[in-house]
């Protein structure tokens, strides 16, 4: 009775502490957001959505017909439409698919690995390497699920 009193109290611990950290998604910014181009350049998304087709040609290196220039401005349409007048992107599905490419959101494998075996060591290198504070809060978020994974496991196999 009493190691299940202590299993409860440490599963209503982990509970209460994950649930307590805080998440906060800060819109992405049009003008921070890269994507590469043709001879090794990147442009801004925001520069994308306002760009004339010769450029967008000069800058790929491709040649486009008429029904591929007219598909280009459609795009180009969406594109300024998902973007605000302050620059942030409010089409939800264009900012997760920029947020996952950098890391900022979704499983990261890597760092819960260090954190389920190296424990607090990994935890700890999660907050000294430096980098985006996006990627960095997923960083640690999942070195810390490894290491109570690992603690939970390891409580498991004790009781």
């Amino acid at each position: 009775m009493k190691k299940i009193l202590v299993l409860l109290a440490v599963f209503s611990f982990c509970t209460a502490s994950f649930a307590s950290t805080g998440f906060s998604t800060v819109p992405k910014n049009a003008n921070q957001m890269y994507i590469p181009m043709g001879n090794n350049t990147r442009i801004t998304l925001m520069d994308l959505s306002v760009m004339k087709v010769k450029d967008y040609e000069k800058l790929s290196g491709k040649h486009l017909n008429f029904f591929q220039k007219l598909a280009f401005k459609a795009e180009q349409k969406k594109l300024r439409n998902s973007i605000s007048e302050d620059g942030t992107i409010t089409n939800k599905k264009l900012a997760n698919a920029f947020s996952s490419a950098d890391g900022s959101l979704g499983f990261n494998i890597g760092w819960f690995a260090l954190g389920f075996f190296f424990g607090l060591i990994g935890v700890l290198l999660s907050y000294i390497i430096n980098g985006d504070p996006d990627v960095k809060r997923n960083r640690q978020k999942w070195a810390w699920i490894g290491l109570g994974v690992s603690v939970v496991i390891l409580l498991i196999t004790l009781l």
